[in-house]
C-alpha cells in the first residue's frame, strides 16, 4: 500500500535533514523527484565516504534517498530554470533544505512560483530560518544541539557537555518538516492556493527541550545533566549495572516501583522513609542507587530482563552493533535488503512505519541524473497547471 502515490514532490537537498524529510514521503508512494546539479556531483552526501558502493555512490547517500528519482539539472541555467518550471506544473511541492537566503535568490518560494502554479507547496528546511538575522548563515546539526542547550542535558554530571550519538535534529526536523509540508499540501488541495512552509533546525532543536524548558520558562528551574542518564525528575529511571554489562530501569510510576523491588525480593525499600514517594525517592536518589546498584550487580541483564519481563519497563544497554545484530530487530524486521548493481543485497534500515502489517518496499537510490530522461519525457503528457489569479 502506497498512501501517498500520486504525490509529486520537486526536492533541492543534500546531506541529512531535507533528505530525511522526503524519503519518509518517497517511502510512503510519494514521487519525490531528486533535482541535482550536476555541475557540482550532485548532493554531496554522494561523496561522503569512508564506504563507497561506486563513484558517487555512498553508503551515507544510500541512506537518506532510497525510493527518489534523479534528475541532472542546474536551474541557474536558461534551459535548467525552463525544464524546472515546466515540472513546477506537474508538481504538488517544491522543497529544500538550503541557507535561508538562497530559497529567494533560487526563485524557489511561493511568491516566485504560484505564477505556474498556483497549488504549490514551497518546503523550507534551514539552519536558522529564512525571516532573520541568520537567514544567510549555514548550519548543522551538532551546532544546534550546543545552541540550544541540548548538549547541556546530555552526558554524566563532571564530564564536559555531549551531543547526542546521532544526527537527531535533522531526522527531527525532517519529520516536522514532512508533517507540515502534508498538511499544507492538503489545504492547497482544498483551496487551490499553496503557500510556503519553513522548519528550521535551531527551531526544532530548541522545541525538543520540552517540559525541561516549561520548568524554566515558569519557575527558574534549569535541568542539568543527570548521573547515570537519569530522569531529572522520577526515581529511580536510570541505567545500572549487572553481572555482565548494564540496564536501564524505568519506574515511571509507584506501581513500576513496587513491581521492582518485589521482583529484586527487597520489599523492605518500600518501608524505608527515604523511598515512600516519588519526591522522596527522587531527592534520595544518591542512596538509592546505591541500594540497587548492590542487588542488580548479582545477576546478568538477561536474567533481570526475565525477571522484570511484564512487571516494569526494562531493557538492556547495548552497543550499537549488539542493537543492529539482535534477534529483536530480526524478528520485527527493521533490517531489510535491497538490490544495488554494486552490492547484492545491499543491508539497511527498514522503514518504522507498518501499513496493514507491512512495511513500506524500499529501492535503492538511483545514481547521478539516472532518470532525467524518463521524468522530461513526461512532461509532453502532463496536463496544464492551475495558474494564480493576477
Amino acid at each position: 500500500m502506497k498512501p501517498l502515490q500520486g504525490l509529486r514532490i520537486l526536492s533541492f537537498e543534500q546531506f541529512g535533514a531535507g533528505p530525511y524529510s522526503t524519503l519518509l514521503l518517497a517511502d510512503l508512494g510519494a514521487d519525490v523527484i531528486k533535482v541535482e546539479n550536476p555541475t557540482v556531483g550532485g548532493d554531496a552526501a554522494r561523496h561522503v565516504g569512508p564506504h563507497m558502493l561506486s563513484e558517487g555512490q555512498s553508503h551515507y547517500f544510500q541512506t537518506w534517498n532510497m525510493n527518489k528519482r534523479s534528475i541532472a539539472l542546474d536551474i541557474k541555467s536558461a534551459d535548467g530554470r525552463r525544464l524546472f518550471e515546466q515540472l513546477v506544473g506537474t508538481a504538488d511541492a517544491v522543497v529544500n533544505n538550503l541557507r535561508g537566503d538562497q530559497p529567494g535568490k533560487l526563485k524557489l518560494d511561493y511568491a516566485n512560483l504560484k505564477a505556474i502554479n498556483a497549488k504549490i507547496v514551497c518546503g523550507h528546511i534551514s539552519a536558522y530560518g529564512r525571516d532573520n538575522a541568520r537567514k544567510g548563515w549555514p548550519g548543522y546539526d551538532f551546532l544546534m544541539q550546543a545552541e540550544a542547550g541540548l548538549m547541556s542535558l546530555t552526558g554524566e554530571p563532571d564530564d564536559p557537555p555531549a551531543r547526542l550519538g546521532a544526527s537527531m535534529i535533522d531526522y527531527m526536523t525532517g519529520a516536522t518538516a514532512a508533517v507540515g509540508l502534508l498538511s499544507c499540501i492538503m489545504r492547497a488541495r482544498q483551496t487551490g492556493i499553496g503557500c510556503d512552509v519553513d522548519a528550521s533546525l535551531f527551531d526544532v532543536a530548541l522545541h525538543q527541550l520540552g517540559y525541561s524548558a516549561v520548568w524554566y520558562l515558569n519557575e527558574k528551574d534549569v535541568s542539568r545533566r543527570q548521573p547515570r542518564s537519569a530522569h531529572a525528575a522520577i526515581a529511580p529511571v536510570q541505567t545500572f549495572p549487572t553481572a555482565d554489562g548494564w540496564i536501564f530501569v524505568m519506574c515511571m510510576t509507584d506501581k513500576f516501583w513496587e513491581n521492582l523491588i518485589g521482583a529484586i525480593k527487597r520489599e523492605d525499600l518500600g518501608l524505608d522513609p527515604r523511598f515512600a514517594s516519588q519526591a522522596q525517592r527522587r531527592l534520595h536518589r544518591d542512596a538509592l542507587t546505591r541500594v540497587l546498584d548492590a542487588e542488580l550487580k548479582q545477576r546478568t541483564t538477561q536474567a533481570w530482563l526475565e525477571t522484570f519481563s511484564g512487571l516494569l519497563p526494562a531493557g538492556p544497554v547495548l552497543e550499537m552493533d549488539q542493537a543492529l545484530d539482535s534477534a529483536f530487530v530480526a524478528e520485527v524486521g527493521m533490517v531489510a535488503s535491497v538490490p544495488h548493481p554494486a552490492r547484492e543485497g545491499l543491508r539497511v534500515l527498514a522503514n518504522p512505519l507498518k501499513i496493514d502489517g507491512q512495511r513500506p518496499e524500499q529501492v535503492a537510490a538511483r545514481d547521478l541524473g539516472a532518470d532525467t530522461e524518463a521524468v522530461l519525457a513526461e512532461l509532453a503528457t502532463a496536463e496544464p497547471p492551475t495558474r494564480a489569479r493576477a
